[in-house]
């Protein structure tokens, strides 16, 4: 009798175990107290979610009337005062018939800096390309020249003054960063030694303390008409503070690099500086890309120290917009939502290009 050929029954499709259905069943609602506990979850989220659209969108007022503002006070958001303080708060004390200037010296800045983040921007013009930029900002801030009118540094505020020192101070901060950690990891004590005592006395300190001592402080060990502008003393005094930390963090990262790439270096010939150029702080930068990342964004947010120093940087200018108006002041917390919603744009933005830089080292290393 002949063999008769009889199929196996079809089995069952795998079960999906990847994406975003797979994952909620799993971890939301894999068992009966999960379940409960994430409905209850849901429905104060949801809750929470409805009163905030009705504050800040249903109820709210949008026109520039503080009367208005006034009368629906406890029912909903007043963006009125974003339209009648937005120019004030992110300009500050800037003559309003001139605001087109730093409007336009902002612009080239951030440009600069977004096509510095490009690798087809490196090129050996760049740093030449950003001495022109740097020239063009002050020469339309402090105007002065080419039938500009003079503006002085402590009428410089809002976004324009928080971008800048941001990236002045962390553009200056970084090669400064990096000759302090190879000094702390050199072999010559007089260089470690003055390098363990900047880092340690700088980062002992809060960086409002810096700035009080280099605004207030340090004109007193001045010749009398001698003391640098104010704005330039907190220049430096905040590119020191990050470079100590950045320091650090660069360290870290040169400790993480095994010791076979500077032996493979130096069977191959090169010298210290070819080393750390060529072959060590390629490497040990891209370690601790996240790192420096994270220290410029919190540099980024601790420019609004100035204030103490009579500097209206972006939080200062919306006191000095809202606080000294008797109209608007009880809707601060409005402001503070608009310049929360800047900070988290030009943050949330710097953190993307992180996790790009991150991956793009990956697939070097992969490779």
């Amino acid at each position: 009798m002949s063999d008769v050929f009889v199929p196996l029954p079809a089995r069952p499709a795998p079960i999906k175990t990847e994406g975003m259905l797979p994952w909620i069943r799993s971890n939301l609602f894999s068992s009966l107290p999960n379940t409960l506990l994430s409905v209850a979850m849901l429905a104060v989220v949801l809750w929470a979610a409805w009163g905030a659209v009705g504050w800040g969108i249903i109820n709210a007022v949008t026109a520039a009337n503080a009367d208005l503002c006034q009368a629906n006070r406890g029912l909903g958001a007043c963006w009125g005062v974003v339209n009648e303080k937005a120019r004030l708060i992110v300009m500050g004390r800037y003559p309003r018939e001139e605001h087109w200037r730093p409007a336009l010296a902002t612009v080239l800045l951030l440009g600069l800096v977004v096509s510095s983040c490009s690798p087809r921007f490196w090129k050996a013009w760049l740093p030449l390309l950003w001495a022109a930029v740097l020239a063009a900002f002050f020469t339309l801030m402090g105007g002065g020249v080419m039938g500009l009118t003079k503006v002085p540094t402590d009428q410089w505020g809002g976004l324009p003054l928080t971008i800048m020192l941001t990236v002045i101070s962390m553009t200056m901060a970084f090669p400064i960063a990096v000759a302090v950690a190879l000094g702390r990891r050199s072999n010559m004590p007089a260089i470690k030694s003055l390098c363990v005592v900047y880092v340690e006395l700088i980062r002992g300190v809060p960086l409002i303390s810096v700035l009080f001592m280099a605004s207030f402080m340090l004109p007193l060990f001045m010749p009398i008409g001698k003391s640098p502008d104010v704005l330039i003393r907190v220049v430096v005094g905040i590119t020191l503070f990050a470079a100590a930390y950045m320091a650090e963090i660069i360290r870290g990262g040169l400790q993480s690099l095994p010791k076979g790439q500077t032996e493979a270096a130096a069977s191959l010939g090169l010298g210290y500086w070819q080393t750390q150029i060529k072959i060590v702080l390629p490497q040990a930068l891209g370690t601790v890309v996240p790192s420096i990342m994270n220290n410029f964004i919190s540099l980024f947010k601790d420019t609004s120290l100035v204030t103490i120093v009579s500097l209206f940087e972006l939080t200062g200018a919306l006191s000095l917009a809202v606080g000294s108006d008797p109209n608007w002041r009880p809707f601060k917390i409005e402001a503070y939502f608009f310049i929360a919603a800047i900070y988290f744009g030009f943050c949330f933005a710097m953190s993307r290009y992180s996790l790009w830089i991150e991956k793009r080292v990956a697939v070097g290393k992969a490779r």
